[in-house]
């Protein structure tokens, strides 16, 4: 639920096709920034996740899950695409590359789950996700840190 001096996150549900695409967007410009303090704020105050083994609930855990996840995934970048999508849910599909530590790339692959509140906050976020190690050769996703160029392919325009 949101605080009454919450402003609505346009677009609203119920969405069209058009609003649910630029939502997906909207969600995968903010992920690249990786500010999770930013990202956490796009969900509403009591939201439920369940990322791969992790149930976060409420911003505080989700902003403390995404300072834990960018803090040991490297240079991550993002590619979210739309799958389906009704009145008030949404699902993607994603994948995103990043390094560890020790230098090895991976490309992780998922789908996600979304309910959104009549504000436009995400109340609900099941993620289920897949970690391939890949050469650094092998990276698809060259743009600078930050948000994903207009014109830099897609999941489907990449095969994947």
């Amino acid at each position: 639920m949101n605080t009454p001096t919450e402003a609505p996150r346009l677009p609203l549900p119920p969405f069209s096709r058009e609003d649910a695409i630029k939502k997906v967007r909207l969600a995968e410009d903010a992920w690249n920034t990786r500010d999770p303090q930013r990202v956490a704020m796009a969900y509403t105050p009591d939201s439920r996740w369940r990322n791969r083994a992790e149930f976060p609930q409420g911003r505080k855990q989700i902003e403390a899950f995404l300072t834990r996840k960018w803090q040991r995934e490297l240079d991550y970048r993002l590619i979210k695409e739309i799958w389906a999508f009704d009145t008030h849910r949404i699902a993607v599909r994603f994948a995103y590359e990043w390094r560890n530590e020790a230098g090895q790339w991976f490309r992780s692959y998922g789908n996600e789950n979304w309910e959104f509140d009549d504000k436009g906050y995400m109340a609900v976020r099941h993620a289920s996700i897949n970690d391939l190690p890949i050469a650094e050769g092998e990276r698809l996703f060259h743009w600078p840190q930050g948000r994903r160029p207009d014109d830099h392919p897609g999941l489907s325009e990449l095969g994947l």
